[in-house]
């Protein structure tokens, strides 16, 4: 069957979800032909939506017989494969847990066709011409401690109908003895982890992911961020989504000698770390910032791409953070401020004070809005499973802007006490009488939620969830 020339470059979706045909063009003339076999460029501007998935080899498969059968194997990496010379049948089945699950796929290829399949998507091929060689790249070595799925070839149930029968073809032995799909393992979906999982925000992320056995999450003590051994912790490439959520948070302590070194070990140097691993196998990640970041000299709400002017220890070592996360090609930026959530916190504590018949001093010269760590969790969510575009999302609770004084006031009222009893003072006064070093904090830390409003982040009302929140402690 002659080769087609005549082809412009273009793309056909499948009945697989991810698994992509493509038309490659090729350009022939008495000496033979050409062909751009992957060119991500023109892909892209011919609006092909194919996933950078960085291959880190090439493999060729030569065939001297017409029949030869390859058997259906799904491997826990990306490939893209297309003919060098000759002909082949495919024949693609969904491995991977889900709805699609057993869906079948088939087509010729010849070197004008190429097909991306994804990570877990079974593949079989059959030459129909002798001296047939296919090549593929993939995005992941091969491993003798990944995960392998297969499936029979001769399964009933994906019933495909080989060009050249299977009883008159050269088959291995081993692909014979693969398994019926009803037999099949599925191919678990990529891994999750989740980093601080002993925190506030680490204990909102395990409500709202749950426990599955493609969800890891790790303490400090289960995984060492600062490690030089690090990168041969885990298996990365089985990773999809690393979700930091851990951090030196102390704000004061973070002005002496030992807490500025704890600081920079936990907010830059693990991070840098995190980020090196994601990089060099293709993760993404998810990165907590802070208000902090900012000096709260703004007039107005800081929106995303605002420009970074730390006043203390902490909002420096955050937003050195926040320099190494955002050059990464898959990154979220998650920026908050005035954290509630398990734990102890502001809200807790006015709770109590107010139960304990003591009278607070607080800070009414400070400006945000109260973030919980419910809604931070589900954002998370929200912004992975809508694979939203990567970059700086500000997650805070919504509503008009209040001060620490007008928390604390709601607090004593909603618990059923005289919200007269909090007086309100500066943050100068409030701090005037310290012994120990006070971190200067941004007395704006209104955040501008635009972007994560206009990719539908669920963001609730602070006044709502802080109601909630007393309601449920």
């Amino acid at each position: 069957m002659p080769i087609e020339f005549s082809k412009g470059l273009s793309a056909r979706a499948t009945p697989i979800p991810g698994l992509i045909i493509l038309d490659l063009p090729v350009h022939g003339d008495a000496r033979g032909w050409f062909k751009e076999n992957w060119q991500r460029e023109k892909m892209a501007a011919a609006g092909i939506e194919l996933p950078d998935f960085g291959p880190v080899q090439n493999n060729i498969s030569f065939n001297d017989a017409v029949g030869t059968t390859r058997g259906i194997h799904a491997e826990p990496w990306d490939k893209y494969v297309s003919v060098a010379t000759g002909r082949i049948f495919g024949a693609w089945v969904d491995l991977r847990e889900g709805d699609t699950f057993g869906a079948v796929f088939t087509a010729e290829l010849d070197p004008s066709t190429a097909i991306f399949v994804p990570r877990g998507v079974g593949n079989s091929y059959q030459t129909l011409e002798p001296d047939t060689a296919y090549t593929y790249l993939v995005n992941d070595h091969w491993s003798p401690d990944a995960t392998y799925t297969f499936l029979n070839l001769a399964d009933e149930t994906a019933a495909i109908d080989w060009p050249i029968p299977l009883e008159n073809v050269e088959i291995s032995a081993k692909d014979l003895q693969h398994p019926r799909l009803a037999d099949v393992v599925p191919m678990p979906p990529k891994k999750i982890l989740v980093t601080g999982a002993n925190g506030q925000l680490g204990r909102a992320l395990r409500e709202e992911f749950g426990e599955h056995p493609w969800i890891e999450y790790a303490s400090r003590a289960e995984l060492d961020l600062t490690s030089p051994d690090l990168d041969a912790a885990r298996r990365w490439r089985d990773y999809a989504t690393i979700i930091n959520a851990a951090a030196y948070t102390k704000v004061d302590a973070a002005e002496t000698t030992e807490g500025r070194v704890q600081a920079w070990a936990a907010n830059v140097t693990a991070v840098a770390a995190l980020a090196r691993v994601a990089g060099r196998n293709g993760i993404t990640l998810v990165h907590v910032s802070s208000d902090y970041v900012f000096d709260g000299t703004a007039d107005g709400a800081y929106p995303e791409g605002a420009a970074l002017s730390p006043l203390g220890v902490y909002g420096q070592t955050k937003a050195a953070g926040d320099v190494v996360v955002s050059t990464l090609p898959r990154h979220y930026i998650v920026r908050t401020s005035w954290v509630i959530g398990e734990g102890n916190n502001f809200v807790r504590t006015m709770a109590s004070l107010a139960e304990r018949g003591i009278d607070p001093r607080v800070v009414d010269d400070q400006v945000g809005r109260l973030s919980f760590t419910s809604d931070i969790a589900a954002a998370i969510r929200a912004l992975i499973d809508g694979e939203a575009p990567f970059g700086v999302y500000n997650v805070t609770g919504q509503g008009e802007p209040v001060t620490w004084f007008d928390v604390a006031r709601t607090v004593f009222e909603l618990t059923g006490h005289d919200p007269g009893r909090v007086t309100g003072v500066s943050t100068a006064e409030y701090f005037a009488g310290a012994t120990g070093p006070v971190a200067p904090r941004p007395l704006n830390s209104v955040l501008d939620a635009a972007a994560a409003q206009a990719v539908g982040l669920p963001l609730a009302d602070a006044g709502v969830r802080l109601r909630e929140y007393l309601e449920r402690a």
